[in-house]
């Protein structure tokens, strides 16, 4: 699989992109307000949602090009949840993110990307259990 930039990933996602339009703007990124809910937080109360949407803190574009010099999931214990609803991350990209990082995988019931507000136990459980060793 070759590699493309962001605006070369956006012209291919066409409507099924989740960037808002117009696309960055002084380097940063919205995720668009409409499709937020259902890509982002499908099993969060609606009202919750749409304020989650409107309160999103813009992303910089550069982020996708930076580097932690010493990540720490290299010498620390490290989990992942999948979660298997994402509208964001497709489970078989997060589980490669997870062996990557040797972090130690979680399955989640099916949950979306914040699965937190609609689904505290699915994060609480993890956090939990990597506590506990």
């Amino acid at each position: 699989m070759r590699e493309c930039g962001l605006r070369e990933a956006v012209a291919l996602a066409g409507q099924h992109s989740l960037i808002a339009d117009p696309p960055p703007r002084d380097g940063f990124l919205f995720l668009d307000r409409d499709r937020f809910a259902a890509s982002f937080a499908a099993d969060t109360a609606a009202d919750q949602a749409a304020f989650m949407a409107d309160s999103q803190v813009p992303w910089g574009v550069d982020a996708l090009n930076g580097a932690a010099p010493q990540p720490a999931w290299r010498t620390e214990p490290t989990w992942h949840l999948v979660v298997t609803d994402d509208g964001m991350i497709p489970p078989p990209a997060q589980r490669a993110m997870a062996e990557r990082a040797g972090a130690r995988t979680v399955r989640s019931p099916a949950a979306t990307r914040s699965t937190s507000p609609g689904r505290p136990g699915a994060v609480a459980d993890p956090v939990k259990q990597a506590a506990h060793g």
